[in-house]
C-alpha cells in the first residue's frame, strides 16, 4: 500500500472518455495505441507504477481535460503476441491536475496536487445509510431496463464500497455522470448520486425511490 509520502509529485496521463477508476477499486484495460504502449514500458520502470485516469471535457475542445482524476498502480498485465498490453490498474487516490510537463515522452504528463484525497488511501469506506433492500430492488429494475447481467448473488454480498464503486464504474452513464462519481466526497455522496442517475434512466428524473 502507498503512503502519501510516496505519491510522486508528476504522473503520466491516460484521457479516456467514460473509463472511471475509483480508489481501491480495479479498472482493466487494453492497451494498443503506441503512445500507450511507451506510457506502459516508462510506468513500470518507476518505483510507483501510476498512471492518472482522467477523461476528457465534454464539449470542452481538443486535449482540455477534467480537473480531477484518480490515479491506478499497474498491478496486472499481459502481452498479447502482437504487441498489445492486458492491463490492470487498482485505484490509489485521486487529485487535482496541476501544470502539463513537457519533454519528450509522446504521451502527456502533469503535475498533480493530491492534498485534498488523503481519505482514499485509508480503509474502504462504509455507507450508514445505504438502504441495501430498496437500493437492490432500483437496481434490478435498472439493469433490466438497460440490458445488464451481472451475479447478484455476489453482488448482493458485496460490502458497500465494492458495491457501489463497482455499479459506479461499470453502470453505462455518460462520461459527465461518471465524473460527478467520481467527484462524490464520500461513499454515501457517491451513493446518491448513483441513485439519482438511475432513477433518471427509469423514471425521467422522479424522487420516486430515492434513497
Amino acid at each position: 500500500m502507498l503512503s502519501a509520502a510516496d505519491l510522486p509529485q508528476s504522473i503520466p496521463i491516460f484521457p479516456l472518455p467514460g473509463a472511471l477508476l475509483l480508489p481501491r477499486a480495479r479498472l482493466p484495460l487494453h492497451i494498443f495505441e503506441p503512445r500507450y504502449l511507451q506510457m506502459l514500458e516508462d510506468c513500470m520502470k518507476t518505483s510507483t507504477r501510476l498512471i492518472g485516469m482522467v477523461q476528457p471535457c465534454s464539449g470542452g475542445g481538443a486535449g482540455k481535460l477534467n480537473t480531477i482524476g484518480c490515479a491506478g498502480r499497474l498491478t496486472a498485465f499481459s502481452e498479447t503476441e502482437d504487441g498489445r498490453y492486458m492491463v490492470t490498474l487498482t485505484g490509489i487516490s485521486r487529485f487535482r491536475l496541476g501544470e502539463e510537463t513537457t519533454g519528450f515522452a509522446p504521451y502527456r504528463k502533469f503535475t498533480v496536487d493530491w492534498r485534498d484525497f488523503h481519505a482514499d488511501l485509508g480503509p474502504a469506506e462504509a455507507d450508514p445509510g445505504l438502504k441495501r433492500t430498496a437500493f437492490m430492488s432500483l437496481l434490478k429494475r435498472y439493469f433490466c431496463e438497460e440490458e445488464l447481467q451481472t451475479d447478484w448473488s455476489s453482488l448482493g454480498h458485496a460490502d458497500d464500497e465494492l458495491l457501489i464503486n463497482s455499479l459506479s464504474m461499470l453502470c453505462p452513464f455518460a462520461p459527465e455522470d461518471k465524473q460527478a462519481l467520481l467527484e462524490a466526497p464520500c461513499l454515501s455522496t457517491r451513493r446518491e448520486t448513483l441513485v439519482t442517475l438511475m432513477e433518471f434512466a427509469l423514471y425521467g428524473g422522479s424522487n420516486e425511490d430515492m434513497m
